[in-house]
């Protein structure tokens, strides 16, 4: 069975020949386009072409005429198709740019006004390859030096072509300056848009470290209790291997949340696991049940969360501490409101090596959600406080 494929429907899915609006996908659209842009200004040779055709000139300036017109078209078509890539250094943009001036001087001048023309091309050359600055003064320049050999061959001619002279100058200076400008706002996209994946890879890495870094060191302590009530203590055993299962479930919950951006701690249930693991790992625990959150927002309530968590997790796995008191105040500050979490141990404090990668990343969380991180040793232990702001923030703009 045969299949009937429209052949207007084969070439909409397989676009134009040039896209518009997009970056070139290949080497051949590459092309395509600067021939293409290019192309448009040779309609000004029509006139040059027409003179030599016509025979008006002896055979002498005749090949005279076509070598210059080769040599001034080449010189052009390198000068403009280098510059869409990359370009030339900027002295020898200069000397091509004088070459092409010299050469429609020297035309001009020899075979009549009919080669005028040229200085459009000089003038777009000016606006595609120079500076801005540059351009605005080569632009008028080019212009007055058409004027002033078109006052001996062809004054008529000269006074039609100087306003377009000026206009395709400016108008190339113009289009330079935009695709600069698409070129760096490219570069820029480029650059968020690397700088959002490594944000997310450091968000899902602090995620991770706390999630885990929490749920394991849990699970490291109930499954050394359950090892030591084995023998003697089966019913309690069993109970901490069933701890360890939720535990284990709860965890990867969370993993999977975290991954997917949608993870986001509560306090209230965070200070209850707080209460689980001290109590499983023999820490006297003073804590609150019920915190006032009444207008804390979310983000800040969450940064809170995590610290709490972090702190902990490092009171279970390194102080070695024998009672912990957790507190959350309101305070108010010069700043505004704030809450405040404070989780203080009788532990040795760590290693006191510095803060390691659960504090550092704790601090940026902390100042991502506009709050702020202190912790240290104390007289009699460690200390962590943690702040965030306890209402919303409000726009000055809008408050005017």
């Amino acid at each position: 069975m045969s299949i009937m494929t429209d052949p207007v429907s084969v070439e909409a899915k397989r676009g134009p020949l040039v896209p518009i609006g997009q970056s070139p996908r290949n080497q051949r659209e590459t092309v395509l386009r600067k021939l293409l842009w290019i192309g448009v200004w040779l309609v000004f040779l029509g006139s040059p072409v027409r003179d030599l055709v016509a025979g008006n000139h002896s055979t002498g300036g005749t090949v005279v005429g076509w070598l210059g017109l080769a040599v001034f078209v080449g010189v052009y078509l390198t000068l403009v198709f280098r510059n869409m890539g990359t370009p030339f250094t900027m002295p020898l943009v200069v000397g091509l740019l004088v070459v092409l001036a010299m050469l429609a001087t020297a035309l001009s001048l020899t075979l009549g006004g009919s080669w005028l023309g040229l200085y459009c091309y000089v003038s777009v050359a000016c606006g595609a390859t120079l500076p801005l600055r540059v351009a605005y003064g080569a632009v008028p320049a080019t212009a007055g030096l058409m004027l002033a050999v078109g006052g001996h061959v062809g004054p008529d001619v000269a006074r039609e072509l100087v306003l377009l002279v000026l206009l395709i100058g400016f108008a190339m200076s113009g289009v330079g300056q935009l695709v600069r400008t698409t070129i760096e706002l490219r570069r820029a996209r480029a650059t968020v848009a690397q700088l959002a994946a490594n944000e997310e890879r450091l968000r899902l890495a602090r995620d991770l470290h706390d999630l885990l870094g929490h749920s394991l060191s849990l699970i490291t302590l109930k499954s050394e209790l359950a090892g030591r009530m084995l023998p003697d203590h089966p019913a309690k055993a069993a109970q901490q291997v069933a701890d360890i299962e939720q535990v284990s479930r709860q965890a990867l919950v969370d993993v999977r949340e975290a991954v997917t951006g949608y993870r986001r701690p509560r306090l209230v249930a965070e200070l209850a696991g707080a209460q689980v693991a001290l109590t499983a790992a023999g820490v006297v625990v003073e804590a609150p049940a019920d915190p006032d959150l009444t207008g804390v927002p979310e983000e800040a309530e969450s940064a809170l969360a995590w610290a709490l968590r972090e702190a902990v997790t490092n009171v279970v796995r390194h102080s070695g501490a024998r009672r912990c008191t957790v507190e959350v105040l309101r305070r108010q500050t010069l700043d505004g409101p704030v809450l405040e979490l404070s989780v203080e141990d009788d532990g040795s404090g760590g290693s006191g090596k510095g803060p390691g990668n659960g504090l550092t990343g704790l601090t940026e969380r902390l100042e991502k959600a506009g709050g702020s991180l202190e912790a240290g040793r104390i007289r009699h232990g460690f200390r962590l406080v943690a702040r965030v702001p306890a209402a919303p923030s409000v726009d000055v703009g809008s408050r005017a």
